[in-house]
């Protein structure tokens, strides 16, 4: 447990005794510039973004509150264990204090694309919802709630999350409140819950989705793929986005979602009013994508090795133009540009359907792993919320939502850093041992080699006794 202590409201030591693991690394932990001294070190760029003095004391406070084990990590019993006998300076710090949080998000991005940024990663759009009761908590709504499956009174976040899967590892770039139009259309609610003129427009989750895929961006993030579920990809709009964007996606679709043959062609019919067309019609009809793909070769493809040996399910791709141009009076669309359509069939009988924009040549494999990036996200999601206390909070206000969802994602930054490190150290101890067992053996070095056990996702450090909660990962 950490050990705090406070004098006239002030915590006096802001260093954590982490508890350490049994053996080589007990020595590790206690000794001067360990583990103890490492959240420190990691925070220092986050607390020179923050303006005051104030700011810079209590949010390695809050922070460490959240790391340390505790059954509710909302701020009142969060305080009791790290600030006991002040509760009032860490209530003020989420919920009043007015600090901006875009130089921390900007930090959070910074070392999002250390950990795993490149051309090789993927960004995970998708949202999680925060069930909540009552009506005056910021964005509260009767909607879907992806925790309980169903409609239910939530808050939701619209998220994305930085992956790499060969690492594989995730860090929540992006956490931002979804208000429902029984929100956006009551001026004096959103006033009384704190919401920035800003923010009280009517915006889909698409549309926000697509803003803070500007932020990332601009703050230099680098991704070289997008993939996201049909929640978000049954907009057209919002793929038509991403690709306006120069980047390459996949996303989710229903099955009826309607497409062409690439050959389909536009005609011109002659008007039977005597007036000129203003749009060409189709030369072919469209089909729903389930239907597009029913005489389909189907095949069998893994995408990634897990606990239990390879991930695999049976894919089908074809080359088709989807239906979403302009409307005709048929109601039929016009086809867009060319994409993938790729299905997807899962040992338990779901059937899934995706489009994506990958090149005409991509093979089957790619499709699939691009298709597949998207489980890490909901794994930084059962994280956020049940190690980190995201769901915990209990205030009404955007500002304290919004803080509290940062410094969990920054929680959460600190924590996959410690495992990417201790991973690296693990492979070069493999490797050094390697090295010397050839050299013993006469044979020639492999630097490099990597431990082909390793797991899909490193537990997080023992110290912390934070471990990640079992997963079952759709296959």
């Amino acid at each position: 447990m950490g050990a705090f202590s406070t004098t006239l409201g002030r915590p006096a030591s802001l260093s954590v005794r982490w508890r350490p693991r049994r053996g080589r690394d007990a020595t590790e932990t206690s000794a001067p510039g360990g583990r103890e001294g490492e959240l420190e070190r990691w925070l220092a760029p986050v607390l020179a973004a923050l303006g005051r003095e104030a700011q810079r004391r209590w949010a390695p406070v809050y922070l460490k509150g959240l790391l340390l084990p505790g059954e509710r990590k909302s701020v009142e019993p969060l305080a009791a264990r790290v600030a006991p006998g002040d509760t009032e300076q860490p209530h003020h710090f989420i919920g009043g204090s007015p600090w901006a949080t875009e130089p921390l998000e900007a930090v959070l991005a910074r070392e999002a694309d250390r950990l795993v940024g490149g051309p090789d990663a993927a960004l995970v759009v998708d949202d999680t919802a925060l069930p909540k009761q009552g009506r005056h908590s910021v964005g509260v709504a009767r909607q879907y709630c992806g925790a309980l499956g169903e409609r239910a009174n939530c808050q939701v976040l619209v998220s994305l999350t930085l992956a790499r899967a060969e690492v594989p590892a995730a860090v929540a770039v992006g956490l931002r409140l979804f208000l429902p139009e029984g929100w956006t259309d009551d001026p004096e609610r959103c006033a009384r819950a704190g919401v920035p003129e800003e923010h009280r427009r009517a915006l889909a989750k698409t549309e926000i989705a697509l803003e803070e895929i500007d932020r990332v961006l601009a703050a230099g993030v680098r991704f070289g793929r997008v993939v996201t579920d049909a929640g978000y990809g049954i907009s057209a709009a919002f793929r038509q986005g991403l690709s306006a964007r120069g980047l390459v996606w996949a996303a989710g679709i229903p099955k009826v979602q309607n497409v062409y043959p690439p050959g389909v062609g536009l005609l011109w019919p002659a008007a039977r009013t005597g007036r000129p067309r203003k749009h060409p019609v189709p030369s072919m009809a469209p089909l729903a994508a389930e239907a597009a793909l029913a005489g389909a070769e189907w095949r069998r493809v893994s995408w990634r090795r897990g606990t239990k040996g390879p991930l695999a399910a049976e894919f089908a791709a074809l080359r088709v133009r989807p239906a979403e141009g302009e409307q005709l009076r048929d109601g039929r669309r016009l086809p867009g540009d060319e994409a993938w359509l790729v299905g997807e069939h899962r040992a338990s009988g779901e059937r899934k359907y995706h489009l994506s924009n990958l090149p005409a040549d991509a093979p089957l494999e790619d499709l699939a792993a691009l298709i597949k990036a998207r489980w890490v996200c909901e794994q930084a999601h059962q994280q956020l919320k049940e190690e980190l206390g995201l769901d915990h909070f209990e205030g009404r206000s955007w500002r304290g939502l919004h803080h509290h969802a940062l410094l969990c994602r920054l929680a959460f930054a600190f924590l996959q850093h410690l495992r990417l490190r201790e991973r690296g150290e693990k492979r070069r101890r493999a490797t050094r041992a390697a090295t010397s067992a050839d050299a013993a053996r006469g044979a020639p070095p492999h630097p490099g080699r990597a431990d082909p056990r390793a797991p899909a996702l490193p537990a997080l450090p023992a110290a912390l006794r934070l471990p990640p909660p079992a997963l079952n990962v759709p296959e």
